[in-house]
Formats: C-alpha cells, sequence, structure tokens
C-alpha cells in the first residue's frame, strides 16, 4: 500500500519545456489538452527541443573531456519519420539500425550508408544480403556465424565485434544484455580468438570492439560501467588493428523521484580516461536517452469505478501502446492534463483498455481527483513506445506529433 501523501500534487518532474501553466499541462510551449482534442487519442507528442538538448548534452559532455566520438541513434527507441528527420537536420548525430527494414528507413530519411552502423543479434542470411547491397554500412558482428556467413558474402570489408563482458546494469534485471546469466549477446571470451581467426580467413578488417550493457544506468552504476571498459582491455590487446571502442547506448533518466540524473561529467571522464590510455576512437548508440523524456503518451479516461477496494481509472490505450510498465516495471508519471486548484489526492490504479490482467499502467499512485472524459498524459513515454506497438485486441490505432 502506497504511503498516503499530503494533498498537493507532487510535480517533481517539471521543467522548463515540461510543466503547468495555469493548470494545463504543456510541452515545449504547446498546451497539450488542445492538441489531444484537435488530434483525438492515443496521441504521442515529442519535443524536438527536447530531443536537441539530450543530444547536445552528451556531445557536450564528451568534447569537454577531449574525446573523440561519434553518436549514433538506436533507431528502435523511436522510428517516427518526422523525428528522424529533425535528427538528421542537426547534423549531430547518424543512426544505429538492427533490421532491413530500419536501414531502409535510415536511407530513405536521408542518412548516408557510412552514417549508419547495423548492430543485431540472430542475423538471417536475407539480413546479409541487404548489407552486402549497402557496403558503406557498419557492421557489428555479434556471433561466430555472422562473421562466416557476412565473410563470405562481403570478403574484406571492415567490421565491428561485439562481445559480451559478461557484467551488464539496467533499470531492471531483464534488460541487462550481459552478466553471470548466459545471454543471447556478443561474442564471450572464450570464442574471440576463434572470432579473430574465422575474420582473417575472410580478410575482414576489425576496426571496431562494440559492447552494450542494458538499457537505464545512472550515477550509481557507474563504477560498473567503468568495470565493463576495463574488461575490453583483454580483447583489445588481442586485437591491436581495432582502434575505435562503440560502447552501445543504455545512458538513464530519472523514472522516479528518488532517481538523480546521470552525472555526464562523471560518465565521460570514464570515458575519456579509457579512451586516451589506448587512443581510441568512441562510439555510442544512445537510443531511448534521446527520445524518453522527450514524450508523452496522451489517453482518455473513460472509467472511474472501485472494485474490491481499488480504484480503478480505466483509460483508452493499454500496454500495447506502451509495454514497459508491464514488461520492465518501469514506472510511467501520470499528469493530468488539467488540474483544476487544490484538492484532496486519491489513491489510484490506471488500467488500460487490452482484455489481459497485466494491463495496468500505474498502480497505487495518487492524483487529484478524476472523472470520465479528463486527460491523462503518460510521461516518460517517447521511446519504445509507438515503436513497438501492437495491434492486440485491435486497440493499436494512435497517432503522433512533433512538436517544434
Amino acid at each position: 500500500m502506497a504511503q498516503q501523501p499530503d494533498n498537493t500534487y507532487d510535480q517533481w518532474w517539471a521543467r522548463d519545456d515540461l510543466h503547468y501553466r495555469d493548470g494545463q499541462l504543456h510541452l515545449a510551449g504547446q498546451n497539450l489538452a488542445e492538441l489531444a482534442h484537435g488530434a483525438g487519442t492515443p496521441v504521442y507528442a515529442y519535443s524536438a527541443g527536447r530531443v536537441a538538448a539530450n543530444l547536445a548534452r552528451l556531445v557536450a559532455a564528451l568534447t569537454r573531456h577531449g574525446v573523440r566520438h561519434k553518436i549514433f541513434y538506436a533507431l528502435k527507441a523511436n522510428r517516427f519519420l518526422p523525428l528522424l528527420t529533425y535528427l538528421k537536420l542537426t547534423g549531430n548525430c547518424g543512426l544505429d539500425v538492427c533490421s532491413p527494414g530500419e536501414l531502409r528507413l535510415a536511407r530513405q530519411v536521408g542518412f548516408r550508408e557510412e552514417e549508419i552502423t547495423y548492430t543485431n543479434t540472430s542475423v538471417s542470411n536475407d539480413d546479409l544480403e541487404v548489407l552486402q547491397r549497402h557496403p558503406q554500412v557498419w557492421v557489428n558482428c555479434d556471433s561466430l556465424s555472422t562473421i562466416r556467413r557476412l565473410g563470405e558474402r562481403c570478403r574484406g570489408r571492415t567490421i565491428g565485434l561485439r562481445i559480451n563482458p559478461q557484467l551488464g546494469a539496467g533499470y531492471h534485471p531483464a534488460l541487462r544484455y550481459a552478466g553471470e546469466k548466459a545471454t543471447k549477446f556478443g561474442l564471450y571470451q572464450d570464442r574471440f580468438e576463434e572470432a579473430l581467426s574465422l575474420a582473417r580467413s575472410y580478410d575482414l578488417q576489425i576496426k571496431t570492439l562494440h559492447f552494450h550493457c542494458g538499457s537505464g544506468y545512472l550515477t550509481p552504476d557507474l563504477d560498473t560501467f567503468a568495470e565493463i571498459l576495463a574488461r575490453t582491455n583483454w580483447y583489445l590487446d588481442r586485437c591491436p588493428t581495432i582502434d575505435t571502442l562503440d560502447i552501445g547506448g543504455g545512458l538513464g533518466l530519472p523514472l522516479v523521484e528518488s532517481h538523480q540524473p546521470l552525472d555526464l561529467d562523471h560518465w565521460a571522464g570514464i570515458i575519456a580516461g579509457h579512451a586516451q590510455a589506448r587512443n581510441l576512437d568512441i562510439q555510442l548508440e544512445p537510443g531511448d536517452y534521446l527520445v524518453k523524456d522527450a514524450g508523452v503518451l496522451i489517453l482518455e479516461v473513460n472509467t472511474v469505478e472501485e472494485k474490491g477496494g481499488v480504484m480503478f481509472v480505466g483509460v483508452n490505450g493499454g500496454f500495447n501502446l506502451q509495454n514497459l510498465a508491464v514488461y520492465y516495471d518501469m514506472p510511467f508519471i501520470i499528469a493530468p492534463l488539467v488540474v483544476d486548484g487544490p484538492a484532496p489526492l486519491q489513491q489510484l490504479t490506471i488500467a488500460g483498455n487490452i482484455n489481459e490482467a497485466i494491463d495496468l499502467l500505474a498502480e497505487d499512485i495518487f492524483l487529484p481527483p478524476l472523472k470520465e472524459g479528463n486527460l491523462l498524459a503518460l510521461l516518460n513515454a517517447g521511446g519504445y513506445g509507438s515503436a513497438s506497438s501492437s495491434n492486440h485486441c485491435m486497440r493499436g490505432a494512435f497517432s503522433e506529433y512533433l512538436l517544434l
């Protein structure tokens, strides 16, 4: 049972571009209730300015520490075309893709082959044949099988090797791509020499070492991150042709009030120490970090009813539109689009409209009283929402807007 707060609706998450103005929630200077009135719900809204600010923050931190770097936005986080076009026009990043469909989309938006990295696992022959037709796309090979089959098709190509450092960090154990439990990702240390030999047999030139520790690491995880960097030395010592370290993505954002923003100065300092000691360029693939807190999902309340001692608030969207709460226990901040003034807070559970017991978007939270027809925003919904949505129960309809 959540602890009863005082009657003040806590807005710890508010910032310059996301706050209430005269009781109306605004994002990027736009009234979200007015947007929802015109667009209908469910609707995603993304602040282009926030995405740009998040990207600029990374660039600035790495630049301050003298890190030679390239950034590739992880397309799987959000593939909304206006957003991708906006990112292309910033000129500050390329794209990291993980399927032929994403690769084609990246090219359609205007990213050149040399601005694209391809990082995936369980890569099929069809995937490899698409990569063969895009010789300047950078491929990070995840397995011996991929090295062999790519080598058969693209002898002499320059590639990266994705390793599994057997150590990970993230919001949730299931979001850690490496650790004590074996995962499907990357080459393990006991097969690395075999990978080098296999690459040599096809004249593949290994220039990049890649790892991805997980999704959602924060400042308390930076010691783990530093240890992962230290573990890459074993691999780098065995492959002197490597001149670039790709540290993947996974940078986290505050999801609850107790979270502190990732200390980017500390993070960049750790990277700088490692990169400069080995004379390495750095690549990184932030996805969720760039878009997560830039996006909201707006839903309409359709039911407010007590059942079994719980006050359920039913809304017209569910985990098929934003699944992170169900899959990874990641909390959403629920914000009414209109707050009329001080009122006793109610303990509520926000229930989606999918006919599954797990479809709860937030449990035992405190909000001002709600009624049918009210609009709610799920904050921190910009990543892995629309991109991983489904038509489960044939309730997959939604729209998306980029706010400039």
